[in-house]
């Protein structure tokens, strides 16, 4: 749905903000410590030496005691940084990144994992951050979360004990929380190398810790870069009571856990059992693992990335914080991407490096570059190829109401703006079996899998930008029922690959090189491309739930068999095209294999068709619709064919 947006916070200049910043530095600094100059030119340089930078680690006191042994749990911190800015006491920011990750799984397109020297002392620091940005005066800090690698406590998946990981952490970097210099002394370890500017950043779970530290309103915490994250853990397994994945937050503590917190978290682990059944309601685990609702404490800038194909974070994710950040007035940026569940720095990686080093240099070194005055959104339209946008949603965008009715075949309906008549309805049996590919690919013959209704061709192009919803009237034949609706452009099209191993790039052998390296920390990465496919159909926005959980209490139950019910299916949120001569289809139908679970019976479904319609955000509204569907095409549509989905289970 469009939410309508307020102005974005930017209530000082950056060179005021700089020039107070400077001022507030010159306060608080000890006697005799060299002051930064103000900056001078439009980005920093690598002026500084990797080779001679500080590598050391520091132990942060969380103020949690998750692992319930009567002490405060420590989180390892890993910090890179200039040595000469420190000889000539000049303060530098932090680039954070804090993860699960680095020592189970890696990081990154070639699963780098952090590595040590003989001494214990950091030597290979996983991704480009710390090759890149130290020499041009950054600080890199990689943060262990509680439970994982070297760090005490337990993982809970997006709880208390992995926020406050992260925000112990920022809360240390400005001077409010005690760290160590190791894992159980007593020697306390300062950072007053440091500004205090924080900028968090990350992919998948690292990316969901940035937003959810960013929802406590940590001062201290400049700005986010949230690559396909979470912003609500209900919302990853679950939508609207259809479980999504074939498992629950357990599994994925006990894969990032280190060897020593499985022995030691196993309250916690029941906890994480206990409060997330898998029956789909919402519990109280939920609520505290839900950062949209917070966003109205979010004081940082944020920079989304999002894969719009993202079928392990899926859209959805950012759709909501988006909206919710617009609500509160945050300013922000995005791209969005036609992969998968896949980094920036490897689908556009020359743009991507120079965008976020400008980003980074704005608001975290406080450079006068105009980054923030750039269009809010890159969109990519096809491989490789985007376009830009002043604002996102495109300010002329209009929530539509279209409605399915019954055509002149049975089983393949119309789409357009006047509501079907009374009585009217269509009908589908559950197939767990078959899945969106399927649907879509049978869209103009009658099958009992689905109900689907389809535009004509269209005259013009036509764009919907946002967050989509179906409010569906149905009636099951069985005491449950999983429903899916899923929005399918129909006519060909080459695309990013998103099915593919890589969801939509592959990896090359030849490498490129970002920033200083050694023999401990290489700067060079292998290159990608992306990997294409034709296709006749693209599904570009998707929604599921359980029929049990209709009545928007949180909690679901059977049904009556031969009652209808009403429910709204929130779609992804998408930014797509469908071309002149292409048509736009609904479809309607149960289980989509591969994506959600199946309920525990096949129910056939009558769907009233007069009390169902979907809510779009097309770009022009209700008139734009109305052109592109009136008036004659040269186009010809190509007959459906597609990509296979496949069953994913992912790590976020």
């Amino acid at each position: 749905m469009i939410r309508r947006q307020r102005d974005a916070r930017i209530p000082w200049t950056p060179l005021v903000l700089a020039a107070v910043a400077a001022l507030v530095a010159v306060l608080v600094s000890p006697p005799g410590a060299a002051q930064a100059a103000p900056p001078r030119g439009k980005e920093s340089t690598p002026v500084y030496s990797y080779d001679r930078a500080i590598r050391e680690s520091v132990w942060v006191d969380t103020r949690v005691d998750a692992d319930g042994d009567g002490r405060s749990d420590r989180v390892a911190v890993d910090v890179i940084r200039p040595r000469e800015a420190a000889e000539a006491g000049r303060r530098v920011p932090v680039i954070m990144d804090a993860s699960p990750y680095y020592s189970c799984c890696g990081r990154g397109n070639e699963s780098q994992k952090k590595t040590y020297d003989a001494q214990g002392k950091p030597a290979g620091f996983p991704l480009y951050y710390d090759n890149y940005f130290v020499p041009r005066g950054y600080a890199v800090v990689l943060v262990d979360l509680a439970g994982t690698n070297r760090s005490d406590g337990c993982v809970d998946i997006g709880g208390r004990s992995d926020v406050q990981s992260a925000k112990a952490v920022v809360d240390w970097l400005n001077g409010r929380a005690r760290g160590y210099a190791t894992r159980a002394g007593s020697e306390p370890a300062t950072a007053g190398w440091t500004t205090g500017a924080v900028g968090m950043i990350g992919k998948s779970y690292d990316g969901t810790v940035a937003n959810a530290v960013a929802a406590t309103g940590v001062e201290g915490l400049k700005t986010i870069v949230p690559i396909g994250a979470i912003s609500s853990w209900y919302d990853y397994y679950f939508a609207r009571g259809a479980a999504l994945y074939d498992g629950g937050p357990d599994g994925l503590s006990d894969r990032i856990e280190s060897p020593e917190a499985r022995g030691r978290c196993q309250a916690v682990q029941r906890e994480l059992v206990e409060g997330a059944p898998r029956n789909g309601d919402r519990t109280a685990l939920w609520e505290a693992r839900d950062y949209v609702k917070d966003a109205g404490n979010v004081r940082a800038s944020v920079f989304a990335v999002h894969g719009l194909q993202d079928l392990n974070v899926r859209t959805k994710h950012f759709g909501q914080w988006w909206d919710a950040l617009a609500e509160n007035g945050v300013e922000r940026k995005v791209w969005l991407s036609r992969a998968g569940h896949v980094d920036p720095f490897d689908f556009r990686r020359e743009a991507w490096v120079t965008t976020l080093h400008r980003w980074f240099d704005h608001y975290l070194l406080g450079y006068d570059n105009g980054v923030e005055r750039e269009p809010m959104a890159d969109v990519e339209r096809a491989p490789d190829q985007w376009s830009t946008d002043r604002v996102w949603p495109p300010r002329d965008t209009r929530t539509t109401t279209l409605r399915p009715a019954a055509g002149p075949v049975a089983g393949v309906g119309t789409l357009g703006l006047k509501p079907a008549p009374r009585g009217a309805t269509a009908e589908f049996t559950d197939d767990p079996g078959l899945n969106e590919s399927d649907w879509s690919a049978s869209i103009d013959r009658s099958t009992p899998g689905k109900a689907g209704f389809v535009t004509p061709p269209l005259s013009r192009d036509l764009r919907l930008a946002g967050s989509s919803a179906v409010r569906l009237t149905v009636t099951p034949s069985t005491a449950s029922a999983h429903l899916s609706a899923v929005l399918v452009d129909l006519g060909p099209a080459e695309i990013r690959d998103y099915t593919s191993r890589g969801e939509g790039i592959r990896t090359l052998d030849d490498r490129t090189c970002w920033g200083s390296g050694n023999a401990a920390d290489s700067a060079c990465y292998k290159r990608t491309e992306a990997t294409k496919a034709k296709v006749g159909h693209t599904v570009f926005s998707r929604g599921w739930a359980d029929l049990g959980h209709w009545d928007g209490s949180g909690k679901g139950g059977p049904l009556t068999p031969g009652k209808p019910y009403t429910i709204t299916l929130d779609l992804a949120a998408a930014d797509h095209v469908v071309p002149a001569g292409h048509r736009l289809a609904l479809i309607i139908a149960g289980t989509d294999a591969g994506l959600i679970e199946p309920a525990s019976t096949t129910p056939h479904v009558t769907v009233d068709l007069r009390r169902t319609s979907a809510t779009l955000p097309l770009a022009g509204g209700y008139a734009a619709f109305t052109r592109a569907t009136t008036g004659g095409t040269r186009t010809k549509p190509a007959s459906p064919r597609g990509l296979d989905v496949p069953s994913l289970l992912h790590v976020p």
